[in-house]
């Protein structure tokens, strides 16, 4: 394995580039209501480094317990009832952020060349936790990398700065591809994996078992914003029909008309892109919310997939499951649109090469896909002792998963254990869905 130490340098040094993105005047701002201003971010992430490796695991002193305590927690499992901006902390000013970050980022970064030098047996007990508190950092820091970016794409575009060698995308050329439906059969699909079995894994990923998986037809590709905009135009979201109680309570509330990343000027639909507005570009796939993707499964008489047929659908084949939808080579750009090779989806269909047994593409790449199952723990699952709340603070019933990857996740998260989750009303993820039928 790549030693802990520069891996930890190359993830801050890509957070640094992305906070770079922003003007000075956005690192209060709030893009999205129910999460934290920008500053809390630069802050978390040294913050959970130094809580989870330096004090939890190896049991190293506090260097600044207010700060710790601000930052420490990213994600409140009711996110619905964030706090008003009046009760909102009091943020410390930039200058202040960044010399705690400064001194976090030393204490960690010394913990990890001490580690990298140990000589620690990786599988005896003391390895096995060193090796858990240094994945679990890791992981962390670029899962935040796309909550930044999704956070960063609600900003006002004068908040933001082009990056060197942006290229903004070209009007959509490509036609959407025809809409077609596969057969997968009928076998088991492995959620989960065995924890002794594999370098790291989130608690909510052990331990594996085995479910048995009828047949069904799977979309080859994901819904595109033409197939999406087919809904929108037949009055979709102004039939009760489509939508289950809850659901139409929310669209009605927060008066939603169509998806986040749309806008319309005049009779036209655009896309919101990172840093420009283009015409909606018919073949991208489109980005929802939950709850838009099962009223449009259920306004095109199908269903969105279980997550054990989503995990058939993508690594599943006739000899056995596979590491990959593709097979086992390692991820690279010609499988799919991750690992923050875009700051755009791309038409579906351009990447053939990632096609999984079946013949599915798009599976890892482009856009996380909703399940129709709620996040939930499997059978036999015990919490993490290094960070307990990671998963069990959202088996709540209100969370759903989702499986594959957008152009925003990290390589290292493309494994068919992973698992994301987002509440059904959640609309600023890059998130879209493909349609089944049994």
């Amino acid at each position: 394995m790549e030693a802990a130490l520069s891996r930890y340098r190359r993830a801050r040094a890509r957070s640094t580039s992305l906070f770079d993105l922003l003007a000075d005047r956005a690192y209060f701002c709030r893009p999205i209501a129910i999460r934290h201003p920008i500053v809390f971010y630069d802050g978390h992430l040294p913050a959970f480094s130094l809580n989870t490796l330096v004090k939890r695991a190896l049991g190293g002193s506090s260097i600044d317990p207010a700060l710790e305590r601000l930052f420490a927690r990213g994600i409140d499992p009711r996110e619905a009832s964030r706090p008003a901006h009046g009760d909102e902390p009091r943020w410390p000013d930039r200058d202040a952020v960044r010399r705690f970050t400064a001194r976090a980022d030393a204490c960690v970064m010394e913990a990890l060349e001490r580690i990298d030098g140990s000589g620690v047996d990786p599988v005896s007990p003391e390895g096995r936790r060193l090796s858990d508190a240094v994945h679990t950092i890791l992981e962390h820091e670029v899962m935040h990398q796309e909550t930044l970016l999704y956070m960063w794409h609600r900003l006002a575009f004068h908040l933001k700065r082009r990056p060197d060698g942006y290229v903004p995308a070209q009007p959509d050329s490509v036609r959407p591809p025809a809409v077609e439906r596969l057969e997968v059969p009928a076998g088991t699909a492995t959620l989960g994996v065995d924890a002794d079995s594999v370098p790291f894994g989130w608690d909510n990923e052990h331990p594996a078992c085995r479910v048995p998986v009828e047949a069904f037809a799977i979309d080859r590709h994901k819904v595109t914003n033409a197939r999406y905009l087919e809904f929108v135009d037949a009055g979709g979201y102004d039939d009760r029909r489509w939508w289950n109680a809850d659901n139409w309570e929310w669209l009605r509330r927060d008066d939603v008309g169509h998806p986040r990343f749309w806008e319309r000027h005049g009779s036209d639909w655009y896309w919101r892109g990172m840093f420009d507005v283009l015409p909606l570009p018919l073949s991208w796939p489109v980005y929802v919310s939950h709850a838009e993707a099962s009223a449009f499964a259920r306004w095109a008489a199908a269903r969105l997939p279980t997550e054990a047929e989503f995990q058939r659908a993508a690594f599943g084949s006739p000899e056995g499951e596979r590491p990959h939808p593709w097979g086992t080579p390692a991820p690279a750009p010609r499988f799919g649109v991750f690992d923050f090779g875009a700051w755009d989806p791309e038409p579906c269909g351009s990447h053939p090469a990632g096609a999984s047994a079946w013949g599915v593409e798009d599976l890892v790449g482009n856009g996380w896909e909703w399940t129709s199952t709620p996040f939930a723990p499997l059978p036999g699952f015990r919490p993490s002792p290094l960070y307990p709340e990671y998963s069990a603070d959202f088996f709540d019933g209100e969370h759903m998963v989702m499986k594959g990857a957008s152009p925003a996740t990290a390589a290292d998260l493309l494994r068919p254990t992973f698992r994301n989750w987002f509440r059904r009303h959640y609309p600023y993820v890059y998130a879209g869905f493909r349609c089944v039928t049994s």
